[in-house]
């Protein structure tokens, strides 16, 4: 998905400047690295506002159009109002294509609906890790990475090491000997109340009807003993 930014460059800076740049509807920033210098922007802040709702947005390889001058850039820092739907600042870092960058990259997760762990046995997925930090070229940069739950069990758990990453793609934790838990199927206390009651009960049944035949023999006996003294009579 190929997304672009249109900017200008902004000459006047400082607190004041940018207060007012705000006030008129533009979002002061900078692009930096590479081997060109800093260079302050400023950007249109509905336009930026909406495009910051995308997922691939704040994951992929974007186009910067700074007055017609284009070069690939990522998004490396947003400021937010506190409470405010604003945006105060945001910076973004120039592409080198033939070095190796890192990135958060969302996870998404499938076929939970048909795991074991939830189809057999009522359980939850619970996702642990949400994104995960890549490292790669930029040109095998993925937008997302998908995590298939369809052979996950109750009380398994799917780690790094488990995921199926894009030609090209590493995950540094990995590497560095991190094999961390992605996500995991937890059974609710209700449905583990249920099943416990369930096999209480499957329990108990035989001790039950053991009792009912040890009464029914013993009235047996007590009968017979009582037609063996009227013959005595």
């Amino acid at each position: 998905m190929q997304i672009e930014i249109s900017a200008q460059k902004r000459t006047l800076q400082g607190k004041g400047a940018s207060r007012r740049l705000r006030g008129s509807g533009k979002v002061p920033g900078v692009v930096y690295g590479g081997e060109n210098p800093a260079q302050a922007i400023e950007l249109d802040h509905n336009n930026l506002y909406h495009q910051l709702k995308l997922e691939a947005f704040h994951a992929s390889i974007l186009t910067m159009d700074v007055e017609g001058q284009k070069e690939p850039v990522l998004l490396r820092d947003i400021q937010m109002h506190p409470f405010k739907l604003q945006v105060l600042h945001i910076d973004f870092q120039r592409v080198d294509p033939n070095k190796k960058i890192h990135m958060k990259v969302p996870l998404h997760f499938i076929n939970a609906e048909i795991s074991p762990g939830v189809k057999l046995s009522g359980g939850i997925v619970s996702h642990v890790l949400t994104e995960l930090d890549v490292s790669c070229l930029p040109k095998d940069l993925p937008e997302f990475i998908t995590v298939d739950l369809a052979d996950l069990a109750a009380g398994h758990t799917l780690h790094l090491s488990d995921l199926k990453m894009p030609e090209g793609v590493e995950i540094p934790a990995l590497l560095k000997g991190e094999n961390l838990p992605v996500a995991t199927i937890v059974i609710p206390r209700s449905v583990a109340a249920e099943e416990a009651a369930a096999v209480v009960s499957a329990a108990e049944i035989p001790t039950t009807v053991q009792k009912k035949e040890g009464v029914a023999k013993e009235g047996e006996k007590k009968d017979a003993g009582k037609k063996e003294a009227g013959k005595k009579k």
